[in-house]
């Protein structure tokens, strides 16, 4: 007896997601967003490494006269914090509306 797993593509509860509107919504959704939120990071990445790059002496210069600290260091923390706080918008986005549409497509496709 073959113990092979099913492909999905063959199980007609996959092919009732694939045709609910609701996970064409969901996935259209939640693509833009991810789409968004990862250029956001990476523009504010790369723009502070073309900085690096080209422009070295931006980043160099201190925050006051007495400081240790360059212009550089809180501009690369807050890049950081950026992308905490990005996942934590998705986090929320996932947790929330697209959870919610996830469970009515599940409803609608165990009906």
């Amino acid at each position: 007896m073959s113990s092979a797993i099913p492909k999905p593509s063959l199980n007609p509860a996959y092919e009732r997601v694939r045709r609910n509107p609701k996970f064409h919504e969901l996935v259209r959704r939640r693509s833009r967003l991810a789409l968004t939120l990862s250029a956001v990071v990476l523009v504010g990445y790369y723009s502070f490494m073309m900085v690096v790059a080209f422009a070295p002496g931006l980043l160099q210069k201190p925050l006051s006269d007495d400081s240790a600290l360059s212009v550089g260091f809180p501009i690369g923390a807050a890049i950081i914090v950026l992308s905490w706080l990005l996942t934590g918008v998705y986090s929320h986005f996932a947790n929330g509306a697209f959870q919610d549409l996830t469970d009515e497509i599940t409803r609608e496709t165990l009906q």
